[in-house]
């Protein structure tokens, strides 16, 4: 910008003081969903039924054999962690972008829940723990029946329909 139009954009500040405005997030989409982590939640179950349902190689197993379940274990863990990652990530937009004051008033434990979730998600990175991730899960369904409420939108907990199995928050088309 030029040094004119600088001084004149001051001037005008001075004159006319700008107005202070804020939105909910960086850019306001408006657009918040608990959905996303709500799957990313399911992922990381269904992550660790595979990795305990996988067939070890007996010991002395030619190599490929031994390669190829060392190649499975490997990559559901890799996607296990990327879901953890995935779902306190989501969770951590609706806390920082969406939740507001208000809802903090109306659900005091609020807080306690976010962060309960996401130290589940971490844990459910380092480790490979069914109870963790049926843990995880269950805390992202209540984050998610939160968020629907404070929109005023009914819920309702249904099975996934997914091979997993799991419930999910649903918004109540009905």
């Amino acid at each position: 910008m030029n040094r004119y139009a600088s001084q004149l954009l001051r001037l005008l500040d001075r004159v006319s003081a700008p107005e202070t405005v804020s939105a909910h997030c960086d850019i306001p989409c408006g657009i918040y969903d608990p959905h996303a982590a709500q799957i990313a939640a399911l992922t990381v179950v269904r992550m660790n039924q595979l990795i305990d349902a996988l067939q070890r190689p007996a010991e002395g197993a030619p190599p490929a054999e031994q390669r190829a379940g060392f190649n499975s274990m490997s990559r559901y863990i890799q996607v296990k962690e990327e879901h953890a990652e995935i779902c306190k990530k989501e969770i951590d937009i609706l806390w920082h972008d969406y939740f507001r004051p208000e809802h903090l008033e109306k659900y005091a434990d609020l807080h306690t829940k976010v962060w309960n979730a996401t130290k589940l998600a971490s844990k459910n990175k380092q480790t490979v723990d069914m109870q963790a991730a049926q843990d995880l899960l269950a805390a992202v369904r209540e984050i998610a029946q939160i968020f629907w409420d404070t929109k005023g939108v009914a819920t309702r907990v249904a099975g996934s329909n997914q091979t997993v199995g799991g419930e999910l928050v649903y918004v109540n088309n009905s």
